[in-house]
């Protein structure tokens, strides 16, 4: 696939796990097995068309309210699917959000896939929020004394680089907490394709609505 205009970052609201799962009459546990697995495909995808920064949302502050039972399979399925493809992460990692409600072994996995794409260049990085909340990254900033105009701003974000795509899979039609201050003027691209569903073909349909976009950034 050729591309006239690549963004240089994306950003993906991983959505939709559970109601693949249950239009399938299966498990939702299942739908974040699939999702999981999802991401190394269309990670690699991404990388090949070019884009240089690619930000999923994974796990979000409120995700918390969902039943343990969930959320303690998102956490411990999580580690099992890196874990058995962790050779394949051939780039730079990096996780935002909130560590200190994570389960140990996440800590651990995230220590290892953080020390060991370290060696790798800044050519593509890839940026997993888990357990992150815009409003609450907001918060942090504005206590943060160093913050004196709009590039410390930035740099005092979890994820410092500003979005110019932002995929929402699922269809819904809100960007919920995510990348709140990054996003200012993203190009946004719903799509009711659930994540687990979502092809290579179905980054392209995105990828090609973005190089029709006229971004103009407040000018004419």
């Amino acid at each position: 696939m050729k591309l006239s205009t690549v963004p240089s970052h994306v950003a993906i609201i991983l959505d939709g796990n559970g109601r693949w799962a249950s239009k399938r009459s299966l498990p939702r546990s299942l739908g974040h097995y699939q999702g999981g697995q999802n991401l190394f495909t269309i990670t690699k995808e991404i990388r090949k068309l070019g884009v240089k920064k690619l930000t999923v949302f994974v796990f979000s502050t409120e995700n918390w309210k969902r039943p343990k039972e969930e959320v303690d399979y998102i956490m411990s399925k999580s580690i099992e699917i890196f874990e058995s493809r962790k050779e394949e992460v051939d780039h730079k990692v990096h996780f935002i959000g909130r560590r200190d409600r994570l389960p140990q072994g996440m800590l651990d996995l995230i220590a290892t896939i953080e020390t060991q794409s370290e060696a790798f260049d800044d050519a593509f990085e890839l940026y997993i929020a888990l357990d992150y909340g815009g409003i609450e990254e907001l918060i942090q900033v504005a206590q943060n004394k160093d913050v004196k105009d709009e590039a410390t701003f930035k740099k005092a974000l979890m994820q410092p680089h500003d979005v110019d795509l932002l995929i929402r899979t699922g269809g819904e039609l809100r960007i919920s907490n995510f990348l709140l201050a990054q996003s200012a003027y993203a190009e946004f691209y719903f799509t009711k394709t659930t994540w687990p569903a979502f092809t290579k073909r179905e980054l392209h349909k995105a990828m090609k609505q973005y190089e029709k976009r006229q971004r103009r950034f407040g000018g004419l």
